[in-house]
């Protein structure tokens, strides 16, 4: 049977603001999202049996239903009406519950990738309608484009070129749960949401806008995500900020060289997670 093996790309946040919380419970926002090449490896190989199975090995990480790459498989499996089942492996290279949307990416690759497989046929915007079912953040990754998400996140418009950047990705390894965040959330009584430009002519324009509502509540809860914000401004960073509901840290540097430098001057020795990667 045919196979494919297939890279899911990191996310980070330049942007999130939380605009007001829905009756469903979610939250509506506002985020300006970027793809980064730090990327889990996932192998789909469709079987002549109707048995699905996923397998990571990676803790924190569930096998089987409970892991949102199952589910995502499991939907297009019976969109196909085939029979057919499939083995799915992950190499999961990026961080879990880190605010880089690892998991979404994961799903949306499966999507896209059964899609391919089974021949399906669907387009990008109906993969996106079967992806939010699953994730507010999976119809980003199957857009493929630097994005303006608004809703739930998946209300998507394509964002002007951005300045290619290199990104320092830190993770101290401290859990933080989304939903705990959102929950211990104050929305104030916001003015007219800031202005984004029209175009990123340099760096500069792109670091104005970083800004993300959710450190008010991780920050004080984790000083540490602070404590490497200022440390990446002081080895050169163009700008630094915390990555969805956290607990990863991002900066954004000119040049790879500058970019190692404060990797290996921050994290060297330690046990945090921290890489260099280029923006997608």
């Amino acid at each position: 049977m045919k196979s494919l093996t297939l890279k899911a790309p990191a996310k980070v946040n330049y942007l999130l603001d939380v605009i007001r919380r829905r009756p469903d419970g979610y939250h509506d926002l506002r985020m300006v999202m970027q793809r980064v090449d730090l990327c889990d490896e996932i192998t789909i190989a469709l079987i002549g049996t109707p048995q699905l199975t996923v397998t990571c090995g990676k803790g924190g990480v569930p096998d089987g239903p409970g892991n949102i790459a199952w589910k995502a498989a499991r939907t297009m499996l019976d969109l196909s009406g085939s029979g057919l089942g499939a083995d799915i492996s992950i190499i999961k290279n990026i961080p879990v519950a880190a605010g880089l949307g690892g998991g979404s990416s994961d799903a949306a690759t499966v999507l896209m990738g059964m899609n391919e497989l089974l021949e399906l046929n669907l387009t990008d915007q109906q993969l996106m309608e079967t992806g939010v079912k699953l994730g507010a953040d999976v119809p980003f990754f199957i857009f493929k484009k630097t994005a303006l998400a608004e809703g739930i996140g998946e209300q998507l418009r394509a964002m002007p070129s951005m300045p290619a950047l290199w990104v320092l990705l830190v993770n101290p390894g401290v859990h933080v749960s989304t939903a705990w965040v959102y929950q211990n959330l104050q929305l104030t009584s916001r003015n007219e949401l800031a202005k984004l430009p029209s175009f990123f002519r340099t760096a500069e324009d792109l670091c104005s806008i970083l800004s993300n509502d959710l450190e008010s509540v991780t920050i004080p809860a984790f000083p540490v995500i602070a404590e490497i914000k200022n440390a990446m401004l002081r080895m050169g960073a163009l700008g630094a900020m915390m990555s969805g509901s956290g607990p990863t840290v991002f900066g954004l540097f000119r040049d790879r060289t500058s970019a190692e430098t404060a990797c290996n001057n921050l994290a060297g020795g330690s046990e945090w997670f921290a890489v260099v990667v280029e923006t997608l």
